[in-house]
């Protein structure tokens, strides 16, 4: 099973429209994860109509139409692996042991808010994933997102994508 993984998409106020580089993943992944923090609800309309399955969380800057149609929290399982999606987790120093104590029923948690990647184990049981943005890198040098597979129960072949600059 593949996963499309992003978050904090910001449009359209941090850039027009979603990466080509993106948007031609849409069609090989067979879960995209968005993490919180669209803005638009047009961005919504073409994750769900272009994606096999989506699951995403409303950010704290997603306004009542979004938090209308999505969770602040979602939790599912996919091909053995127990995920999670949640938009803040808090700061950094002290996130591992918070979100193994607040998310104890799961393997993956992808999250978002700070547009800063991560990966990271806690408590040897509980893999963090933040994909960052993929439209606004704020102090990172690129903007990201990550993809995943998931085979035999197991989350593998995480990666982070840098996007090239936009124009």
């Amino acid at each position: 099973m593949r996963l499309l993984l992003m978050s904090d998409t910001h449009l359209p106020r941090r850039a027009k429209r979603l990466p080509d580089e993106l948007l031609e993943r849409l069609p090989d992944a067979d879960v995209v994860v968005h993490a919180g923090d669209w803005v638009d609800l047009a961005t919504l309309d073409l994750l769900q109509e272009r994606s096999r399955r989506l699951i995403g969380v409303y950010g704290n800057n997603d306004g009542p139409e979004l938090r209308a149609r999505l969770p602040e929290v979602a939790q599912t399982e996919l091909a053995g692996v127990r995920l999670g999606v949640v938009h803040e987790t808090g700061p950094a120093r002290g996130r591992e042991g918070r979100c193994a104590e607040r998310f104890p029923g799961l393997d993956v948690l992808v999250f978002g808010h700070s547009h800063i990647p991560w990966d990271s184990m806690a408590e040897g049981r509980l893999r963090l994933l933040n994909p960052g943005s993929p439209t606004d890198r704020r102090r990172q040098p690129y903007c990201t997102f990550m993809t995943a597979t998931i085979e035999a129960g197991r989350l593998t072949a995480v990666e982070l994508h840098r996007l090239p600059p936009r124009r």
